[in-house]
């Protein structure tokens, strides 16, 4: 098959010949119908978690299953399906369905490899790639994954647009209504208005937030965000944070941090009111530490990691599609499509905030 491979730190992707395995037992064998670009792809191109190299990446995967291993029941060929996140099933936190927080959940993800460490992909020379990036690797024209990280969907949806629900758009839209949970009429502020932080504004508006701020540098991106849900905008070039406060009086009841970035942080958190909840949900190189006022957090707030949106791909995917279904999740507005040989265009324009969600097509 065709499929994007990095080969050195920030390397380009660049479309090789490669030889996939067929599916073992538990596996299943997916024709890739779309894929969107995740601001992870790029920072594991970039190394900032250390995914082996040369790799084929790719995690929000949607297609056409083509065949299953021995023992698969959930899936048969021909059905639609989306590919989300790996994780064991096994464990105290998968057994309360708190998936994201699988103690192996990094293994299962970032390793490239299956539990076992074998890959099941190789070049066109034999040799071995990380080809099981979040247990599917898809940014080829076939993935291979696991039946526990396979989400079957109706057939009747555009199935190539349903692969960013894998991830991205999940993790947004998650964190706001698994994690978060802001009751009827409340507020949130979000910081970041990529297409993770604009799920999260449509979302926010799905839950009733009477409130719902998106902060951005990026005014085009504020003003899609006021046609998906955002009752306010704020340019981040000036003080967020007494924007918030002017708008709200006291601060916000919750926030959501998108970015990544340590200063970003801090302005979601100040930004609360008393026993204000901030969700962190931005991905940052390994290391990187934040500041924060202890006596801010003394007064009741708190601050919280936010994994994939607190959710079961199973159960939170297809209430998103229903979403979709009646028009109150639109994120179909946040999609720009590429063949997937125009990956490396795809990515340069991601990164230059040209376009929100990348979906990559094989074959076109």
């Amino acid at each position: 098959m065709k499929a994007a491979v990095v080969r050195e730190k920030s390397g380009p992707f660049v479309i090789e010949d490669v030889t996939l395995d067929a599916p073992r037992a538990g596996e299943v064998l997916v024709r890739i119908a779309g894929v969107g670009m995740c601001h992870t792809d790029l920072v594991v191109r970039d190394q900032y978690f250390p995914t082996p190299l040369p790799a084929v990446l790719g995690h929000e995967g949607s297609g056409i299953v083509e065949a299953v291993g021995d023992g698969v029941t959930k899936v048969a060929v021909g059905d639609h399906v989306v590919l989300s996140y790996a994780s064991c099933g096994q464990c105290a936190n998968c057994l309360q369905g708190l998936n994201g927080y699988c103690p192996d959940l990094y293994g299962r993800n970032f390793s490239g490899a299956r539990p076992d460490g074998s890959s099941p992909c190789c070049d066109a020379h034999g040799a071995r790639l990380s080809g099981y990036f979040f247990a599917q690797s898809s940014f080829g024209e076939f993935a291979l994954a696991t039946e526990r990280n396979v989400v079957p969907i109706d057939r009747d949806v555009p199935l190539e647009i349903m692969g960013p629900l894998g991830c991205g758009i999940q993790t947004g839209a998650g964190a706001v209504i698994n994690a978060l949970k802001p009751g009827a009429g409340s507020s949130i502020a979000i910081f970041g208005a990529g297409s993770v932080g604009l799920a999260a504004v449509m979302a926010a508006r799905v839950a009733g937030c009477a409130t719902i701020i998106a902060v951005d540098l990026n005014d085009a991106r504020l003003e899609l965000a006021r046609e998906l849900g955002a009752t306010h905008v704020v340019n981040a070039a000036g003080d967020a944070v007494e924007a918030i406060r002017a708008i709200t009086g006291e601060g916000v009841q919750y926030s959501l941090e998108c970015t990544g970035l340590p200063a970003v942080v801090r302005q979601a958190v100040d930004c609360l009111r008393l026993t204000g909840v901030c969700g962190i949900i931005g991905v940052a190189p390994l290391g990187t530490e934040i500041a924060l006022d202890m006596n801010g957090l003394l007064f009741g707030r708190t601050v919280r990691g936010i994994i994939e949106g607190d959710s079961i791909p199973d159960i939170f995917i297809p209430q998103l599609v229903a979403l979709w279904r009646q028009g109150r999740f639109p994120f179909d507005r946040l999609i720009t499509f590429y063949p997937l040989s125009e990956i490396e265009a795809a990515a340069h324009a991601s990164e230059r905030g040209e376009v929100l969600k990348a979906v990559l097509r094989p074959g076109r």
